[in-house]
């Protein structure tokens, strides 16, 4: 199955499903099953931004499953809806005017028992 690694604290968003795009300066032709990878890297001011919510923050394991329904360029129109829908979980991409990139749409969120394993960049592939 494929597998996407994204640092803390938006790869616990996504698992919560608070957040239904993930970010990338690359655009994917692939769509269907893709799990959640929590990488060990953390952005520790977005962590301080969402502290709030209580979440759990793991590191270096799978965390979630979903699927990928869409990849849409990341536009200021498309940066207008992702304010609208949540300026907080957006908040990195809708207030960086020189951010240029792609939004993989997520659907079917599903929050999963961990499974340690080390990331990789871009998407990889994990046999169960």
């Amino acid at each position: 199955m494929k597998v996407i690694t994204v640092k803390q604290p938006f790869a616990s968003l996504i698992a919560a499903g608070l957040k239904e795009y993930e970010f990338r300066t690359w655009k994917i032709n692939y769509r269907g099953e893709i799990l959640i990878h929590a990488g060990k890297g953390i952005d520790k001011k977005a962590m301080k931004k969402f502290e709030h919510l209580g979440l759990e923050y793991p590191l270096g394991c799978i965390i979630a499953k979903a699927n990928i329904t869409d990849c849409v360029f990341i536009d200021d129109d498309m940066k207008r809806k992702l304010k609208n829908k949540d300026s907080l979980v957006y908040s990195g991409v809708v207030n960086d005017d020189s951010w240029s990139g792609y939004g993989f749409k997520l659907g079917k969120i599903e929050k999963i028992e961990p499974i340690k394993i080390n990331g990789q960049l871009g998407l990889w592939n994990y046999d169960e």
